[in-house]
């Protein structure tokens, strides 16, 4: 069998339990090299053989796994944060459909939650965001014309920017014709739980100061939105005056 596994956010101690146990089970392990915590792999066994796929192809990843699948193995497929966001596993998945193989995914903690836990944050405050946007800026890998930074910053939700620290000066330009205010609140959190984490607090018209002054130009997300600010309303569910299912208002 064959175990999509998300690594977590960085800390070897935020891989999910069923994760941890996965990977104490394989026989063979394929892993984000590039930037999967390598402590993460203290938890494999010593024979485990454990392939690096920063350095493999598409095809060179299934041709690892394949074999081993089909001869009883146990292999995990190791994805950093959460797979189903910007993990590349949709292709191997359709490979491995195509092949016959059976898989599973195994969920992690995503990098923009342990971002959340750096900044001690909350995405979504009542009359300040409700909604949260996951994006990138266009690299060498293009974004649909719909989903442009402009676009997605008209909405002046919470925004959680993935892969763009190499472009700070741009990216706050684009936020700031969609709609954000240059004051608006922003954060840059290099590699969210690993040791060397970093949170720079700034605004979205010093983002590219900000990310040159602390040298940061890759491993890190950006969040944009009035969450980081100290403004909001209390929560009803735990008001006293609100009634819910489970208890009714004091009078």
């Amino acid at each position: 069998m064959i175990y999509f596994v998300g690594a977590g956010s960085g800390a070897p101690d935020l891989i999910t339990v069923r994760g941890a146990k996965l990977l104490g089970e394989a026989d063979v392990i394929v892993y984000a090299g590039s930037l999967v915590n390598p402590a993460l792999l203290d938890y494999a066994k010593e024979d485990c053989a454990i392939y690096d796929s920063a350095k493999m192809t598409l095809e060179e990843v299934i041709a690892v796994m394949a074999p081993a699948a089909r001869a009883g193995k146990t292999v995990v497929r190791l994805h950093t944060g959460d797979p189903c966001v910007y993990g590349a596993h949709r292709e191997q998945m359709d490979a491995l459909d195509r092949l016959g193989l059976a898989y599973e995914v195994c969920p992690g903690v995503s990098s923009f939650c342990g971002a959340a836990a750096a900044l001690k944050a909350e995405y979504t405050l009542p009359n300040v965001s409700q909604t949260v946007i996951l994006t990138r800026m266009e690299g060498r890998t293009p974004v649909p014309g719909r989903e442009q930074i402009e676009s997605l910053a008209a909405h002046g939700a919470t925004m959680v920017i993935f892969l763009s620290a190499g472009q700070l000066e741009k990216l706050s330009a684009r936020l700031i014709e969609g709609g954000y205010a240059p004051e608006t609140p922003a954060a840059i959190v290099y590699k969210a739980t690993w040791p060397d984490e970093k949170v720079v607090r700034t605004t979205v018209g010093e983002l590219a100061a900000a990310g040159a002054r602390e040298g940061i130009t890759k491993t890190a997300l950006i969040t944009v939105g009035g969450f980081l600010g100290d403004s909001y309303d209390r929560s009803k569910l735990y008001d006293p005056a609100f009634t819910t299912g489970f208890r009714e208002a004091s009078r």
